[in-house]
């Protein structure tokens, strides 16, 4: 969806809206001319000037009643998130109150009709089968999320609908803990990054790819309620040959050193049906992965 389509609503509330995903989702807002209340934790520097912004915890009920009952958006994009992949125990509250009760206090919160619709932000790590396990604190609480976006469709009518996204990548990635631009820094400082083997299969999407797939979601109408739709690549790729990519492009002249990290237990290989989001939406990303990661690469060459 370009900047110059109209799309049906006109004030947004965007959850997360200082990250990475939410702050690209709310500049294409801005720009199509919604009115965007951005949601952060706490006022920092750096904040996007044309948003409004609301500063607070959306695990606390009171502060979420308080966010949407005078004036409700038409529109709760729900990017909020406390994302890591780690296992430790002491993610596991965390991950609980802020990617579950966030959820569920949104959720019980937003007010019909005058909110038409609510998307939320699953995650390629939530768990498929006949008896899924999910494989971290994080999966846990998504896939629960998404189990309340089902229930609250069923029962209430929510208009919700949940986004599931692969492996999101691109410019102003907040976490530089994660994989490319990790690789990318380090080859800029002429360091060698420190590696798994490499060999897990990922489905990468590209940023903008995925602000498209937002905003498809938000223009669309009552067939997809209640349910996930995937936003992915639709095809997998290992992380070697990612990281083998960005050293063909970058061409840092360092050697590459496989293992020196140990591979996490319970990785998912999982890769995007975009049938759905095809079919109903008319989504399909459009940025091929090199293409993606010479834009990414030439960002951080020119933000440090």
């Amino acid at each position: 969806m370009s900047n110059g389509d109209r799309l049906p609503f006109t004030s947004a509330l965007v959850t997360g809206a200082s990250g990475f995903i939410g702050s690209a989702l709310a500049r294409r807002l801005v720009r199509m001319g919604v009115t965007v209340t951005g949601v952060a934790t706490r006022p920092r520097e750096g904040l996007d000037p044309d948003l409004q912004w609301s500063f607070g915890d959306l695990a606390d009920a009171g502060y979420v009643k308080r966010l949407l009952e005078p004036d409700p958006p038409e529109v709760i994009f729900h990017l909020a998130s406390y994302v890591t992949g780690g296992r430790d125990r002491d993610i596991v509250l965390p991950a609980f109150h802020s990617n579950l009760t966030s959820t569920v206090n949104l959720l019980t919160f937003a007010r019909q009709p005058e909110c038409r619709r609510i998307i939320l932000t699953g995650s390629l790590e939530e768990p498929e089968g006949e008896a899924p396990v999910p494989s971290s604190p994080y999966a846990a609480a998504k896939w629960a999320g998404s189990g309340y976006a089902r229930m609250f469709h069923a029962l209430y009518g929510t208009p919700v609908v949940t986004a599931r996204l692969f492996m999101v990548y691109g410019p102003d990635q907040k976490d530089l803990n994660k994989l490319i631009p990790y690789v990318i820094r380090s080859f800029l400082a002429g360091e060698t990054p420190r590696l798994s083997s490499g060999v897990r299969e990922v489905d990468w999407i590209y940023v903008d790819d995925v602000v498209d797939g937002y905003l498809a979601l938000a223009a669309s109408g009552e067939a997809l309620e209640g349910r996930s739709v995937d936003i992915g690549s639709g095809r997998l790729v290992t992380i070697r040959d990612v990281v083998e990519e960005i050293n063909d492009l970058m061409q840092p002249g360092i050697r590459l050193h496989w293992g020196s990290l140990q591979d996490r237990p319970l990785e998912r290989i999982c890769v995007a049906d975009i049938t759905t989001a095809s079919r109903h939406l008319g989504w399909r990303p459009k940025t091929p992965l090199r293409i993606g990661l010479e834009q990414t690469i030439e960002w951080y060459r020119n933000h440090g």
